[in-house]
Protein backbone atom coordinates (compact mmCIF):
# COMPACT_ATOMS: atom_id res chain seq x y z
CA UNK A 1 0.00 0.00 0.00
CA UNK A 2 2.84 2.92 0.77
CA UNK A 3 4.90 1.84 -2.27
CA UNK A 4 1.45 2.30 -4.09
CA UNK A 5 1.38 5.98 -2.55
CA UNK A 6 5.21 6.10 -2.69
CA UNK A 7 4.67 5.95 -6.82
CA UNK A 8 1.39 7.86 -6.98
CA UNK A 9 3.53 10.88 -4.70
CA UNK A 10 6.87 10.39 -7.42
CA UNK A 11 4.12 10.23 -9.84
CA UNK A 12 2.53 13.82 -8.83
CA UNK A 13 6.28 15.78 -8.69
CA UNK A 14 6.82 14.18 -12.30
CA UNK A 15 3.29 16.23 -13.41
CA UNK A 16 4.32 19.35 -11.15
CA UNK A 17 8.05 19.43 -13.09
CA UNK A 18 6.36 19.01 -16.43
CA UNK A 19 4.16 21.86 -15.29
CA UNK A 20 6.94 24.01 -14.78
CA UNK A 21 9.05 22.85 -17.96
CA UNK A 22 5.52 24.32 -19.84
CA UNK A 23 5.51 27.47 -17.68
CA UNK A 24 9.09 28.44 -18.07
CA UNK A 25 9.45 27.37 -21.52
CA UNK A 26 6.45 28.44 -23.26
CA UNK A 27 4.30 30.80 -20.76
CA UNK A 28 6.82 32.62 -19.04
CA UNK A 29 6.16 35.63 -21.24
CA UNK A 30 2.49 35.27 -21.37
CA UNK A 31 -0.28 36.67 -19.11
CA UNK A 32 -0.24 32.96 -17.19
CA UNK A 33 3.66 32.96 -16.24
CA UNK A 34 3.73 36.93 -15.75
CA UNK A 35 0.96 36.17 -12.93
CA UNK A 36 2.18 33.12 -11.32
CA UNK A 37 5.91 34.39 -11.47
CA UNK A 38 5.08 37.59 -10.69
CA UNK A 39 7.33 39.85 -13.16
CA UNK A 40 6.66 41.97 -15.56
CA UNK A 41 6.86 41.70 -19.50
CA UNK A 42 10.11 43.76 -19.65
CA UNK A 43 11.90 41.55 -17.04
CA UNK A 44 10.16 38.30 -19.17
CA UNK A 45 11.36 39.18 -22.09
CA UNK A 46 15.32 40.04 -20.89
CA UNK A 47 15.22 36.27 -18.84
CA UNK A 48 13.33 34.34 -21.53
CA UNK A 49 16.17 32.25 -22.53
CA UNK A 50 17.00 31.82 -19.03
CA UNK A 51 13.42 30.99 -18.02
CA UNK A 52 13.07 28.14 -20.95
CA UNK A 53 16.80 26.60 -19.76
CA UNK A 54 15.51 26.33 -16.71
CA UNK A 55 12.36 25.17 -18.03
CA UNK A 56 14.30 22.40 -19.50
CA UNK A 57 16.26 21.41 -16.75
CA UNK A 58 12.37 20.67 -15.29
CA UNK A 59 11.96 18.49 -17.62
CA UNK A 60 14.90 15.96 -17.42
CA UNK A 61 13.72 15.74 -13.39
CA UNK A 62 10.42 14.58 -14.87
CA UNK A 63 11.72 12.13 -17.28
CA UNK A 64 14.11 10.82 -14.60
CA UNK A 65 10.99 10.55 -11.81
CA UNK A 66 9.05 9.17 -14.61
CA UNK A 67 11.95 6.32 -15.57
CA UNK A 68 12.06 5.62 -11.88
CA UNK A 69 7.99 4.49 -11.77
CA UNK A 70 9.08 1.91 -14.45
CA UNK A 71 9.33 -1.24 -12.45
CA UNK A 72 12.91 -2.61 -12.21
CA UNK A 73 15.57 -3.51 -9.74
CA UNK A 74 16.70 -0.38 -9.42
CA UNK A 75 13.51 1.26 -9.61
CA UNK A 76 13.68 3.43 -5.85
CA UNK A 77 17.07 4.22 -6.18
CA UNK A 78 16.55 6.22 -9.40
CA UNK A 79 13.13 7.58 -7.74
CA UNK A 80 15.76 7.99 -4.76
CA UNK A 81 18.54 10.21 -6.53
CA UNK A 82 16.18 12.04 -8.48
CA UNK A 83 13.77 13.18 -5.39
CA UNK A 84 16.84 14.08 -4.04
CA UNK A 85 17.63 16.25 -7.00
CA UNK A 86 14.07 18.02 -6.91
CA UNK A 87 14.68 18.46 -3.03
CA UNK A 88 18.19 20.68 -4.17
CA UNK A 89 16.69 22.53 -6.14
CA UNK A 90 13.57 23.52 -4.40
CA UNK A 91 15.56 24.39 -1.12
CA UNK A 92 17.98 26.03 -3.32
CA UNK A 93 15.11 28.58 -4.79
CA UNK A 94 13.67 28.93 -1.90
CA UNK A 95 16.87 30.36 -0.31
CA UNK A 96 18.17 32.50 -3.22
CA UNK A 97 14.56 33.56 -5.50
CA UNK A 98 11.47 32.40 -3.01
CA UNK A 99 10.61 30.60 -0.40
CA UNK A 100 7.03 29.65 -2.03
CA UNK A 101 9.44 27.26 -4.19
CA UNK A 102 9.98 25.43 -1.10
CA UNK A 103 6.47 24.97 -0.35
CA UNK A 104 5.50 23.75 -3.83
CA UNK A 105 9.15 22.00 -5.24
CA UNK A 106 10.88 20.54 -2.44
CA UNK A 107 8.35 19.78 0.04
CA UNK A 108 6.39 17.35 -2.21
CA UNK A 109 9.33 15.97 -3.42
CA UNK A 110 10.67 15.16 0.33
CA UNK A 111 7.32 13.71 0.98
CA UNK A 112 7.80 11.76 -1.93
CA UNK A 113 11.55 10.56 -0.64
CA UNK A 114 10.49 9.75 2.71
CA UNK A 115 7.89 7.26 1.21
CA UNK A 116 9.94 5.56 -0.73
CA UNK A 117 12.10 5.04 1.58
CA UNK A 118 9.68 3.61 3.71
CA UNK A 119 8.49 1.30 0.66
Amino acid sequence: MIELLADFVVALVALAHIGFLVLEMYLWDKPLGLKIFRHTAEQAATTRVLAANQGLYNGFLAAGLFWGLIPSVHANDVKIFFLCCVIVAGVYGGVSVSRRIMAVQAAPAALGLLLVLLS
